[in-house]
């Protein structure tokens, strides 16, 4: 493979209908409510509904956050940059660490169930052969490594077909369930109250679980150095994409708490969602959603590499892990040796996961231990906005509430939910979650001593920054330093 050290990843491929396409893709609708409903409901019971409408409140607050931070600021580390360049380079690195530990951690996590639910399309005893579904999921994975190498042209046309067929298998069963008779229990409206948590440690282990289905919209931010307009683009796509995966988040937690008993959401951990189908639906049904179940998995693999490869060829980059994940491909304009060593790594994780237990137990601790994660680094981004625009946060209301006062909710949200709930988790999705970010700092002690720039930022301060397209001068489309604004690297 042929590389070039200075090039840049490819630019303005990406246009504000394939943003919106990424966001709902990367938070997984499909996948979330499959794989998370189970461990919801084993954390909160019937108040499922009220920890995603309760944390759907604070994550608009950080998508507002990440809006805000991608105008003044366009980079493919994202947060990594942003929080780096506003409260401190070691805080900057451990975001951007957390995100790609947990994206990390959820590959395997995500290939598990494609392999599971590519077997039980064929047969359901299938499923639970965990061996199995570990090699038809790095298939899959494999094959999503190849699009996401092949460019983010082709990552997005994948993207829309996977995505689309996904949603309207969702939107159709939606209606559906609305129409079911025969129902387990009736909706009743204190299941978006307060009242079925146990006190306030119960709904921070619920809103951990939560952070988890709506995680992945801001892979829009990574891609922010590809997009058309990312200024406004990358933001938007963030906000509408939480708002869609919101929507039908409820719309299925309370179709569960309707149609199905607690026995049968117990029985059927690794895939809530087949249940629900076959209930609506009997015979098509359950096999109509395990075919929106795989294609969501797989195409949520595919935003995830997005991330993780994109965080660490902005590392690689800025000399704050090795220079090598900042080379790019100079056929396909993607970060090759990025993508590359994600796959190995994960691949070798797949195989020692065979050794943990069923694809349920997996999958239960693994959600735990990444929602510790992202609450980190969704937080840290929180805080960070209200840095960068403290100078001009009191010139508008929308200034103080979008800017400031809702993205400061959001981060206080994530690092109490954070501390809330190591009390309630088990001791390995606390190993997984605290340990894999302590792991960051041998990296970032290494690469502060070698001196890396990153670690003396230009800071970043929003009424300095002049309000300019992103929009990278032609002859040096391939070098390291992009025409726009001062303030980016």
């Amino acid at each position: 493979m042929s590389n070039s050290r200075g090039r840049g990843l490819q630019a303005n491929v990406l246009g504000t209908f394939d943003t919106v396409v990424m966001a709902v893709a990367g938070s997984a609708p499909a996948y979330s409510l499959a794989a998370t409903t189970a461990v919801l409901v084993g954390a909160v019971g019937l108040a499922g509904p009220a920890a995603l409408l309760y944390c759907a409140i604070p994550m608009l607050g950080i998508a507002l956050a990440f809006s805000y931070l991608g105008r003044i600021d366009v980079n493919a580390g994202a947060s990594y940059s942003w929080v780096g360049r506003t409260l401190h380079p070691f805080l900057g690195f451990i975001s951007g660490w957390a995100l790609v530990i947990s994206a990390t951690i959820f590959m395997v996590a995500g290939s598990l169930p494609a392999g599971s639910m590519t077997l039980a399309l064929f047969d359901d005893t299938l499923a639970d052969n965990t061996a199995l579904a570990t090699v038809v999921g790095a298939v899959w994975f494999l094959v999503m490594l190849g699009v996401v190498l092949g460019g983010a042209r082709l990552t997005v046309r994948a993207q829309l077909i996977m995505s689309g067929v996904e949603l309207a298998i969702l939107a159709l069963f939606a209606v559906l369930a609305f129409f079911h008779t025969g129902n387990a229990r009736a909706f009743d409206w204190s299941w978006l109250g307060f009242s079925h948590f146990d006190g306030m440690a119960g709904f921070a282990s619920g809103a951990l679980v939560a952070a988890f289905y709506y995680w992945g919209w801001d892979v829009t931010s990574n891609l922010s150095e590809e997009t058309r307009d990312s200024r406004r683009t990358t933001g938007l796509a963030g906000l509408i994409g939480v708002g869609i995966v919101f929507l039908l988040f409820e719309v299925f937690t309370i179709a569960v708490n309707v149609i199905l008993t607690s026995r049968q959401i117990e029985e059927n951990d690794a895939n809530v969602l087949a249940v629900l189908g076959e209930e609506v639906w009997p015979g098509w049904g359950g096999k109509l959603l395990i075919v929106a179940v795989m294609l969501s998995t797989i195409a949520t693999l595919e935003t995830t590499l997005i991330q993780v490869t994109r965080s660490l060829f902005a590392m690689g980059r800025d000399r704050t892990m090795p220079s090598a994940l900042g080379r790019v491909h100079r056929r396909w304009n993607t970060p090759w040796v990025a993508i590359v060593v994600v796959g190995a790594v994960a691949l070798v994780m797949f195989i020692a996961s065979n050794a943990l237990g069923s694809v349920g137990d997996i999958l239960s601790d693994a959600i735990s231990a990444i929602g510790l994660q992202i609450a980190v680094y969704y937080g840290l981004a929180g805080l960070a906005v209200v840095v960068a625009y403290r100078k001009t946060l009191l010139t508008s209301p929308a200034n103080f509430l979008f800017g400031g006062l809702w993205p400061l909710c959001g981060a206080l949200f994530m690092f109490w939910v954070f501390v809330e709930s190591l009390s309630e988790l088990s001791s390995a999705a606390i190993t997984i979650g605290v340990g894999g970010l302590a792991v960051g700092l041998v990296p970032m002690l290494w690469y502060w001593r070698q001196g890396s720039d990153y670690y003396r930022p230009a800071k970043l301060d929003a009424s300095r920054a002049v309000e300019t397209d992103y929009v990278p001068d032609e002859q040096a489309a391939h070098a390291r330093v992009h025409e726009g604004l001062s303030t980016d690297f």
